[in-house]
């Protein structure tokens, strides 16, 4: 199969993309991703010591997958093929996979670009395995998605993964002064407007280079200001995947940001899964979690502030309905934190899984049958109204396993009364049990 990304036979004076134009010939002229090419990055490490093995490249768009690919191939003398698995199938691979055999008869490594890796089923990934095992090809895979979840264990296993990061404000700006030399002149835009520019990129190198490319095209006769450019460009979306990485890792931030009490941190991770085009309802089963997960009873409110806030969504929608939601956001962010209720749950589960069939006390059983009587059910029980303080103080575990403490409140907001009450009939207990 022909690469599909060959540029080969395309005339000198054919048009090319200012990002085309800018691609990097050497590895240090790779702009940000120190963490992988810097000193002690793994890849400079790895070709240091004559020894690439397959990677798998995760990052976001726009930040030099397939740049350094192409120049990992050359800096070792391997055969760059690409290929993308949105548009790869089966006897594609089949394909590669023979001309990469021939290249190595021929004494000529291949280094294989697979873009977009994650795409592939489990049987094309397979697929890979043999021949990264004898060496006939060089893996380097690309993907958007966290390898983890979307890539099999056995390609893992044989690839490291290496994570590049979205470009910051400062390589952006070095990203275009560099568009500007290549062009010969300076962006037509004063200092705010140039900010501007960088942050409409959102860390996207290639997506930079284009909106240079649209502002550097304008006929203008002065510098425009950031009003003036923000009527002539739209702002590049957030990368946001309501199915992808994007999705966990945003409201992780919300769900940890609330439980650190912190009201403003919390708006703003909120605000971006809504800019991201996230489901309010979403959000409104999420946010009800947090109360019971970790607010729970000290403040038994924080629930139905949840609630409630997601009926007003329902009533009013979009957008009204989402200020509903924003002020229980801050309502549980505020709110004294507790997981005591949660950790008393989860150890209550795992004490009846492992108990399995254990039979209540007989003492707590009813008797309406006469034979039931005659076999001690409900002998013995004690009426709790019949105390004068409505507590008997009898134990109301499985005779085989004694009582257990699973509940642990804590000294804040409404479980300080709760505490309180706990240690109250514990006393009591303690006392009418000797």
């Amino acid at each position: 199969m022909a690469d599909l990304f060959d540029q080969e036979g395309t005339p000198e004076s054919a048009p090319r993309p200012l990002a085309d134009r800018l691609r990097p010939e050497r590895l240090a002229d790779v702009i940000g991703q120190e963490q992988v090419l810097g000193p002690e990055g793994a890849l400079t490490v790895m070709l240091e010591a004559g020894a690439l093995g397959s990677v798998i490249f995760w990052g976001p768009p726009g930040v030099g997958k397939t740049t350094i690919a192409r120049l990992l191939a050359k800096e070792t003398d391997l055969h760059f093929h690409q290929i993308s698995a949105i548009f790869s199938g089966v006897a594609d691979l089949k394909k590669v996979f023979e001309a990469a055999k021939q290249r190595r008869r021929a004494g000529q490594g291949t280094l294989l670009f697979v873009d977009e890796i994650h795409r592939f089923n489990k049987a094309q990934q397979d697929s890979f395995l043999p021949h990264m095992e004898d060496g006939t090809i060089l893996l380097v895979g690309a993907t958007t998605e966290n390898p983890s979840f979307e890539l099999n264990r056995a390609v893992l296993s044989r690839a490291q993964v290496l994570v590049l990061e979205r470009l910051s404000v400062e390589e952006l700006e070095h990203l275009a002064r560099r568009a500007e030399a290549e062009l010969g002149r300076e962006l037509p835009l004063d200092a705010r407007a140039r900010g501007a520019l960088l942050e409409m990129a959102d860390g996207d190198g290639r997506a930079l280079l284009n909106l240079v490319e649209q502002v550097m095209a304008w006929r203008l006769e002065g510098p425009l200001s950031t009003e003036a450019l923000t009527q002539r460009l739209m702002r590049r979306a957030a990368q946001y995947d309501k199915s992808g990485d994007g999705h966990y890792n945003l409201i992780s931030a919300l769900h940890k940001s609330v439980r650190g009490s912190d009201p403003d941190a919390a708006l703003y991770w909120f605000c971006r899964m809504l800019e991201g085009g996230e489901d309010p309802r979403f959000l409104a089963r999420r946010l009800t979690r947090m109360a019971v997960e970790d607010i729970g009873l000290a403040d038994p409110q924080a629930q139905s502030v949840c609630l409630e806030s997601w009926q007003t969504y329902e009533r009013l929608g979009s957008p009204e309905g989402e200020l509903a939601l924003a002020q229980s956001v801050i309502y549980l962010a505020l709110a004294p934190k507790s997981n005591a209720g949660y950790a008393a749950y989860k150890a209550a589960r795992r004490s009846a899984k492992a108990t399995g069939s254990e039979p209540p006390p007989k003492h707590i059983l009813n008797a309406p049958t006469a034979m039931m009587k005659e076999q001690g059910f409900g002998a013995g029980y004690a009426y709790d109204h019949d105390q004068e303080d409505a507590f008997s103080g009898q134990d109301y575990f499985p005779e085989t396993m004694g009582r257990t403490e699973y509940y642990a409140p804590v000294e804040r907001g409404f479980e300080r009364d709760l505490k309180k009450r706990v240690e109250y009939f514990a006393r009591l207990r303690r006392e009418r049990n000797g």
